[in-house]
C-alpha cells in the first residue's frame, strides 16, 4: 500500500468521527444518567420491533444491558468505545461502558448498538462483582446473528447471556463483540 493510500484512509477515519458526540464524550466526560436510561429504553424497544426473538426474551431476562451507540474505527490497530444503561423490570439500575481494541488488517469506521440479555442472577453477577466484565470469559454469551434469530425459539435457549448487534452503519469489516471490556461507570 502507498504512501498516499494509507494518509487518505486516516484522514477518512477522522473525517467519519469529526464532530460525533460520542468523541466529545472521550475526553473525560460521560452522558447523564438521565440519558444514557432513556437511549437505552428507546434502543430497547426499536430492537423489539424489529427482532421477535429479542422481544420475547425480554421479559425471561434477569436483566438487559443496553449500548445504544458504540463506535468502531481502526487503521491496523483499531478502537470501539460505548456507553449504556443496565435495565431491570424497566428502570436503570447501573450504567456501563464497553471499551476494546483490536489488531489486524482492518480499516474504517462504524456505529452499531449491542443489548446483552441476562438470563439468570448468577450471570448478572457476573457483570455487578468484576472489575471489567470481558466478553468471552466468565459466562457463555451467545451472539445471536440475524439468521440464528429467525430460526431460534425461547424454549431451545439455554444459556447464560445472549447479545443481539444492531443497526451497524459505516464501512469496517470485522464487527464483533468477543474480547470487549464492560465496565462499570457513575454518570453526572
Amino acid at each position: 500500500m502507498t504512501k498516499q493510500a494509507v494518509c487518505a484512509i486516516v484522514f477518512g477515519v477522522l473525517l467519519a468521527f469529526q464532530g460525533q458526540p460520542a468523541l466529545a464524550a472521550g475526553e473525560g466526560e460521560t452522558a447523564s444518567a438521565q440519558q444514557l436510561s432513556r437511549d437505552a429504553k428507546a434502543t430497547l424497544q426499536k430492537l423489539y420491533a424489529r427482532v421477535p426473538l429479542a422481544k420475547s426474551l425480554g421479559p425471561k431476562a434477569h436483566a438487559i444491558l443496553v449500548f445504544p451507540e458504540i463506535l468502531k474505527a481502526g487503521l491496523i490497530v483499531g478502537g470501539q468505545y460505548g456507553e449504556g444503561a443496565l435495565l431491570q423490570g424497566g428502570k436503570a439500575i447501573g450504567y456501563y461502558n464497553t471499551a476494546g481494541a483490536s489488531y489486524g488488517l482492518q480499516a474504517g469506521a462504524q456505529k452499531y448498538g449491542y443489548a446483552m440479555f441476562f438470563m439468570n442472577a448468577k450471570a448478572l453477577q457476573g457483570l455487578e462483582s468484576s472489575e471489567g466484565f470481558e466478553v468471552g470469559v466468565g459466562p457463555s454469551v451467545v451472539v445471536v446473528d440475524e439468521g440464528m434469530a429467525k430460526q431460534t425459539t425461547t424454549k431451545t435457549l439455554d444459556k447464560d447471556v445472549y447479545a443481539f448487534v444492531f443497526g451497524q452503519k459505516g464501512l469496517m469489516a470485522g464487527l464483533g463483540i468477543q474480547g470487549n471490556k464492560i465496565t462499570k461507570i457513575n454518570p453526572k
